[in-house]
């Protein structure tokens, strides 16, 4: 079995130097696209309301992540609370806006990421992990002392700062970015984030650059690499057919790929004139259409057989 990246930078010391410099970010805070600026390590908190120290929503074995994370003892989810995006159609809202959730120290998440290992978890999956990527840091760098010895999943709403990202190179060895939207409007419409697609472009860039094309074991299970979801909308408001065009020239037509076909209006959307609907089936098969179209050919299962009522 492959040893997890942040073995090494454990070893090396400089596992401990990537803690020390994210931190440090957090003095004038530029972790995220936003750049608030704001003091995290005294009493500041700026668009992710989030200070000196995470939060967590939940955490457990989830078995309904993409195939090649979940085998047969589920990955191992810790949901973050808060976010740097704040979408209008979260179905995760109540963690996501009304940052429902407990402040945690490096300990705490330390042990919250050792105890999912005892339970069998085959990776430690952080979702909406963007905002704390210093205290995530902090937490491998205390687990790993402690043993921790699993892959980390970083999975993400796609709106990164590449140069954060550079501080994880060779800490997480599989990355799960949504590529949300092409176009400006959309972005700013129900995000606030009209240079979304910029962003995510670059961070996806960089995360490619760190580990290529995702890698599955003999077991079936994700042990490196990208995998990127993209969530349908009404409307063709995602932006299907250019997001799937990037990723086939500009990072590479090997990338797996969940084209999902789950989206339903929740919170602000279920009033919303353009998103207050589901998917049609005719929409979503236009989608995959597109993906195949552009030579995109690791497309998730659930994508490829997905039908809509």
């Amino acid at each position: 079995m492959v040893r997890p990246s942040y073995r090494e930078l454990l070893h090396t010391g400089e596992l401990q130097r990537r803690v020390e410099r994210a931190l440090g970010l957090l003095k004038d805070c530029r972790i995220c696209p936003r750049s608030c600026g704001v003091d995290r390590l005294g009493s500041e908190k700026g668009f992710c309301r989030t200070g000196r120290y995470a939060r967590v929503a939940s955490f457990g074995p989830h078995f309904g992540e993409e195939a090649p994370l979940v085998g047969t003892h589920g990955s191992g989810t810790i949901f973050m609370s808060s976010c740097n995006l704040m979408c209008t159609f979260c179905q995760n809202h109540e963690i996501s806006h009304a940052n429902e959730g407990a402040e945690v120290d490096a300990l705490e998440l330390a042990s919250i990421m050792l105890d999912l290992t005892e339970r069998g978890c085959h990776n430690i999956n952080f979702v909406t992990p963007t905002h704390v990527v210093p205290q995530i840091l902090e937490a491998v760098l205390v687990a790993a002392r402690q043993g921790l010895d699993v892959p980390l999943v970083y999975n993400t709403g796609g709106y990164d700062d590449a140069s954060t990202l550079r501080l994880l190179d060779g800490v997480f060895d599989i990355y799960m970015p949504d590529f949300k939207f092409w176009d400006e409007g959309p972005a700013a419409a129900f995000c606030r984030a009209p240079d979304y697609r910029e962003k995510a472009c670059e961070a996806i860039r960089e995360m490619h650059s760190q580990v290529g094309d995702l890698e599955i074991d003999e077991r079936g299970l994700a042990v490196r690499g990208l995998l990127l979801r993209h969530l349908v909308m009404p409307e063709g408001l995602a932006g299907t057919s250019r997001v799937m065009e990037f990723i086939a020239t500009q990072i590479s037509r090997d990338t797996y790929v969940n084209v999902m076909d789950q989206y339903h209006p929740c919170y602000r959307a279920r009033t919303d004139r353009l998103i207050g609907r589901r998917i049609t089936a005719s929409e979503y098969m236009e989608a995959l259409e597109a993906a195949m179209r552009a030579g995109i050919h690791r497309l998730d299962p659930h994508s490829r057989f997905a039908f809509i009522t």
